[in-house]
């Protein structure tokens, strides 16, 4: 099979013809159909993320075809259409795995990180952490459902049910979780880079009701904001936005440091707040809502061959959406 891997953080990724792998006894062997290219990808390939299995083969926002299983495999059959997330493996017997805060697992193992992702024509996954999808659907955009979608979500699950949604970073969770918050009735407030036209356009057309500069105030006080962009900096300009009581959510695996800030800016019970990964439980939960909410992710293309593209694309800022890899 043909894979984009990379042998060193700091390089370009390199085609290969490889072996197609085989599952073990938990595993699924999938036929790649689509794999989303995420900001973490960016993380892995630049060095942000310091202890990856190398050489390793990028990519968890998998969607495939399964077309074979381990002897242990129950529930997914060949012919089955899945996703597979960043999240791929679990002790299943630290604390956190015993009292469902599997996200936070001691002995974990990431997809397109520790474990060969999606960058190829084949990729091998734990079954129990793959999620049943449906086989009529574009795979190329289920794709970014699968993290930029689940982080999303789980990150718009801990700014509570605030009216008022400042999301900040308007890349693919954003304009994903845009759509949701809007479906469900919330008002959300987009901050963009400086000059960024297109991104605020966009998010204008998903329904957002305003959007603006990361620099620029909102024009009314918000409930909460969601911080997708890896910027430090932009924490004490969301706590600045946010009311009494308000709750920033940093959301990304990595972010610049956060420059010093004046308690006040944090006092009256303002709450700063991180999210790791997923549960399975976030993924079900997420996929069913988007099924009934009109959710449409906006797409660009580029074929596998050119991976090193479209993560400089998503490097530049040149992307509206999510980019997305076909084998």
């Amino acid at each position: 099979m043909k894979a984009m891997m990379l042998d060193r953080p700091g390089t370009e990724l390199h085609l290969r013809e490889i072996a197609v792998p085989e599952p073990g006894r938990h595993q699924v062997l999938i036929e790649v159909l689509a794999c989303g290219v995420c900001r973490t990808d960016l993380h892995v390939v630049d060095g942000d993320l310091t202890e990856p299995k190398l050489p390793i083969i990028p990519g968890h926002e998998i969607v495939g075809t399964v077309v074979a299983t381990g002897m242990d495999v129950t529930g997914l059959a060949p012919g089955a259409r899945v996703g597979v997330p960043w999240l791929g493996h679990t002790c299943g017997a630290c604390p956190y795995c015993r009292t469902q805060r599997e996200n936070l697992c001691d002995a974990p193992g990431f997809t397109g990180y520790q474990i060969d992702g999606g960058y190829a024509d084949y990729a091998v996954a734990d079954a129990d952490y793959c999620f049943p999808l449906p086989a009529d659907g574009d795979a190329a955009k289920q794709a970014p459902l699968m993290c930029a979608g689940l982080i999303g979500y789980r990150s718009y699950r801990m700014a509570g049910e605030a009216k008022r949604l400042g999301i900040y970073g308007f890349g693919a969770a954003a304009h994903i979780l845009a759509q949701l918050a809007v479906h469900q009735g919330r008002e959300v407030h987009a901050f963009t880079r400086s000059g960024d036209r297109m991104a605020q356009e966009f998010a204008a057309e998903l329904g957002c009701v305003w959007a603006g500069s990361s620099e620029e105030e909102p024009p009314v006080p918000l409930d909460a904001a969601i911080i997708f962009a890896p910027v430090g900096s932009l924490v004490p300009a969301a706590l600045k936005a946010v009311v009494k009581g308000g709750t920033v959510v940093c959301a990304g695996i990595h972010m610049s440091d956060i420059p010093q800030f004046p308690y006040s800016i944090l006092w009256e019970e303002r709450v700063v707040r991180s999210v790791a990964n997923l549960t399975r439980r976030d993924g079900h939960e997420f996929l069913e809502l988007a099924a009934k909410a009109p959710i449409e992710t906006e797409i660009r293309r580029y074929p596998l061959a050119n991976a090193n593209r479209a993560l400089a694309d998503l490097r530049s800022g040149a992307i509206t959406g999510a980019a997305v890899l076909i084998p």
